[in-house]
């Protein structure tokens, strides 16, 4: 993990800078009045402009000034702003500190006007610094290593508030990481029992209490959406819950998040085309970003009370596997016809709600249920790979989380839940199948959650198909491969919550 520091004075011989457009001239920002006199803009701002520097967000310039800074990295910020918007700052910090790999330091002038700001800086410089070598041979050493450490140039560090938020942003990025190295994590070498392990040895240094229930535990009690999917594979299936409460005695608000964690998914007999199958590593990002922003909410020690459950198989083909027309019994008691294997992870899904709901249900109900999945491709040609679609059942709770994403810088955009869908789930053999009309497969599947949530449980589907995974284009803070989405706007609900 990088080292972020805040500083009044600039101490690199790195130094990054803003670079904004106003009515087509560029303008330098520079977040210190002192180090913006010690600086020739004019001179800056030509050289940018000579090397054909626009401003744009993502564009990174870079200058070799006669004197001063051996180095000056110029990170775009869109059209010129009084305040630039925390995410404009986290991005263009982002972006800069991708551009910086193999140095070892570097001093951040971007500006800024409050601790809100300066944490945004913090968390898109730690964003920006992560690279995934875990798997490589003989081609590690040419690999370029994060930037080491940086310096944030502002004042506003040295506040006790000011050391808050960077401890504050350390954390997230931490986490942020970790979903990241699981994602990106080859599926032999993450299996659901391994996941667990390693999501289990997270949990001790933070009090978390954890409950592994295996394969064998999962047919007998029922969880015949978990097990269903996952008795194919020679790897069994696992559910992985984790709780935290405050040792505050006072009430607290009580969540609850479930992901899907297929570690891999061949589709089972519904098998997908070899094309792309690789990419289906990554259908396990929803369990890693649930149970990483909880033990976010621990470290971090919010005063809520969190439970956040792992859905974990992989769904594969063999004499053992689900086959299509197969009818399964959800921990619910609901009967589902499987009329296509490749929709498994609502199956999966299914059983981790319903778990929640009756855990809730002996501490007083639940404030907000929040599933996350990468569940549907219809998620991505709905809202394309940088947006996530929230669905559910309160208002007020989708509300609640879109102003958590705003403030995370997460884009998240709310879809509806059309009661006509539900029809299209109908079968005449079991309560409910587990595919219905094609058109509007996002919103179905959707649909199809909502049959195991009770009506008095608050309650969103978050569908994060397209944007947990950067396929190509590497932008802001977001190099190739996983993303980390979810973390940060499941911490920011829970910080939202913690002060009601």
């Amino acid at each position: 993990m990088i080292t972020v520091k805040s500083s009044g004075k600039a101490s690199s011989e790195i130094l990054v800078v803003g670079v904004a457009n106003r009515d087509g001239k560029l303008v330098v920002e520079v977040g210190s009045p002192e180090l913006h006199k010690s600086l020739s803009i004019s001179s800056l701002i030509e050289s940018f402009a000579d090397l054909g520097a626009t401003g744009a967000p993502d564009e990174i310039t870079k200058v070799t000034p006669k004197s001063g800074h051996r180095l000056i990295i110029g990170t775009g910020l869109g059209s010129v702003q009084t305040e630039y918007s925390h995410e404009t700052l986290r991005r263009a910090a982002g972006a800069a500190t991708r551009a910086l790999a193999s140095k070892k330091s570097a001093d951040f002038a971007l500006p800024h006007k409050n601790i809100a700001g300066l944490a945004a800086i913090t968390e898109g410089i730690g964003l920006g610094a992560y690279s995934f070598t875990e798997h490589r041979g003989n081609s590690k050493a040419a690999q370029k290593a994060p930037l080491s450490s940086a310096t944030i140039i502002s004042t506003l560090g040295d506040s006790a508030e000011g050391k808050a938020a960077l401890k504050r942003a350390a954390v997230i990025t931490k986490y942020v990481h970790i979903v990241r190295n699981l994602v990106n994590t080859p599926a032999n070498h993450l299996s659901p029992s391994i996941f667990v392990t390693k999501m289990k040895a997270l949990c001790g240094p933070l009090g978390v209490k954890v409950e592994i229930v295996d394969e064998k535990a999962l047919k007998s009690k029922g969880y015949g959406g978990i097990y269903s999917v996952g008795q194919g594979s020679a790897n069994p299936p696992r559910l992985f819950h984790i709780s935290y409460a405050p040792t505050a005695k006072k009430k607290v608000k009580q969540l609850a998040f479930v992901g899907k964690g297929i570690t891999f998914d061949t589709g089972g007999y519904a098998l997908k085309p070899a094309l792309g199958m690789d990419a289906m590593k990554t259908d396990m990002a929803g369990a890693a970003s649930v149970i990483a922003a909880a033990l976010a909410i621990a470290e971090l020690k919010l005063p809520v009370s969190i439970n956040a459950y792992a859905c974990m198989a992989e769904n594969m083909i063999s004499d053992n596997a689900t086959r299509p027309g197969d009818v399964i019994t959800t921990f619910s008691g609901k009967t589902v016809e499987v009329l296509n294997p490749d929709a498994e992870g609502r199956l999966v899904m299914a059983d981790g709600i319903t778990r929640a709901i009756v855990d809730a249900k002996k501490t007083g109900g639940l404030d907000a249920l929040v599933d996350v999945a990468t569940l549907t491709g219809a998620q991505i040609i709905a809202l394309g790979t940088r947006t996530a679609a929230v669905m559910g059942n309160n208002d007020h709770l989708i509300q609640d989380f879109l102003t958590a994403a705003s403030v995370a810088g997460e884009s998240f955009w709310a879809m509806p839940l059309p009661e006509e869908l539900r029809a299209t789930l109908d079968t005449p053999v079991a309560d409910i199948a587990n595919v219905g009309d094609k058109s509007g497969g996002m919103l179905v599947a959707g649909v199809f959650l909502k049959e195991f949530v009770s009506d008095e449980t608050p309650w969103i589907h978050l569908d994060i198909a397209g944007p947990s995974y950067v396929e190509k284009n590497e932008h802001g803070y977001n190099a190739i491969g996983a993303t980390g989405i979810s973390v940060r706007s499941l911490i920011a609900l829970a910080q939202s919550y913690s002060s009601q």
